[in-house]
Parts: structure tokens; C-alpha cells; sequence
């Protein structure tokens, strides 16, 4: 992936070469994490990503940040997608709130429910403070480190370690179960 941080923008016959193995490791970090009873294989998820992210289509992505801001946005609306359906199909639908003891890097055997809730809070994240919500998306749902992930959003390792901090505690008041 070093040479997608080079000056010039990438195609998508030189990008998917570059950045194949280590999406596809990131996807099989993340798959292992997921409950039990996983029907997607961390290859589908990777190209399902790809596809969503145009495919051979590609936008020309301007660096490593901007090609990883929007790998972790599709992975994780995929694993959303099917923890809705799922929930959708063995409960009637409507996912509840749950108490999420520790946001994780990334969240261990997460079930459909606390995903979705975890999901529904980082938007609420997002909508107030976008730069740390993005932080989060990095770290939950493609599992990279704090130094991976510093270095994808241009910021110093310890800031990241705050923005965790704080997004991890506003997110857990956030998925708390109402009363």
C-alpha cells in the first residue's frame, strides 16, 4: 500500500493489486471476531467492498486515508446490512439497545444486536464529532491499530488514544438500555 501513497492518483488496475492482501487480512481479522453462525467469508466481504466502492470503476483515490476511509465505510455497512436482515428474519425485526460493557478494537464475537446499536451510537458519534467517529470505524471494523490508524487520518498516535477514550465512553452512554 506504500506505493498508493505515491503523488500521483491510482487506478483501479494498479490499486486492487496493492491493497488486495492486506483488505483481505483486515476482513479475515474482522470475520474471526464476528458471532458464530457467519455465512460471509472475509474474501466476500472484500470484494463485496470493492464493488461498493465502484469496482473496476474506481475513483481515483488522492492517498492511503482516503482509500481506507472509504474501504472501512463499505466493510461496515455490509456487516450492518446483514446484521439488520438477520435480525429482521429471527426476530421480527427491531433491533434493541444494549449495554456494551467495552468497545473493543475490533468488537469481539459481536451478536446483531449490539452491531446494530453499536452502529445507530457511532452515527449519533458522526453527527457531532465526525473526525473521531471515523477513528472508530477504523479501529472496529477493519481492525487497525492505533498507529495504523493515525496514520490513515493524518494524526499524532496520542491523539488517536484520546479520540478512543472519548468516543468509547460517549458511545457506551450512548448504547446504554433505556429505562
Amino acid at each position: 500500500m506504500e506505493r498508493a501513497d505515491q503523488a500521483k492518483p491510482q487506478s483501479a488496475e494498479e490499486l486492487l493489486p496493492l491493497v488486495y492482501a492486506e483488505l483481505r487480512k483486515l476482513a479475515a481479522h474482522k470475520m474471526a471476531q464476528e458471532a458464530s453462525g457467519q455465512t460471509l467469508q472475509p474474501t466476500a466481504l472484500v470484494h463485496e467492498a470493492w464493488l461498493r466502492l465502484g469496482g473496476e470503476a474506481q475513483p481515483l483515490w488522492q492517498n492511503r486515508a482516503h482509500f481506507f476511509a472509504a474501504a472501512a465505510e463499505a466493510m461496515r455497512r455490509i456487516l450492518v446490512e446483514r446484521a439488520r436482515q438477520r435480525a429482521a428474519l429471527k426476530r421480527g425485526g427491531g433491533a434493541r439497545r444494549t449495554r456494551l460493557e467495552e468497545i473493543a478494537a475490533p468488537l469481539a464475537a459481536a451478536d446483531d444486536e449490539r452491531l446494530l446499536a453499536a452502529d445507530e451510537a457511532l452515527e449519533k458519534l458522526a453527527a457531532v464529532r465526525p473526525r473521531q467517529a471515523e477513528l472508530v470505524k477504523l479501529r472496529f471494523f477493519t481492525g487497525l491499530t492505533f498507529e495504523e490508524a493515525a496514520a490513515v487520518l493524518g494524526i499524532a498516535v496520542p491523539t488517536a488514544k484520546e479520540w478512543w477514550a472519548y468516543a468509547r465512553a460517549w458511545l457506551a452512554v450512548q448504547m446504554r438500555p433505556s429505562r
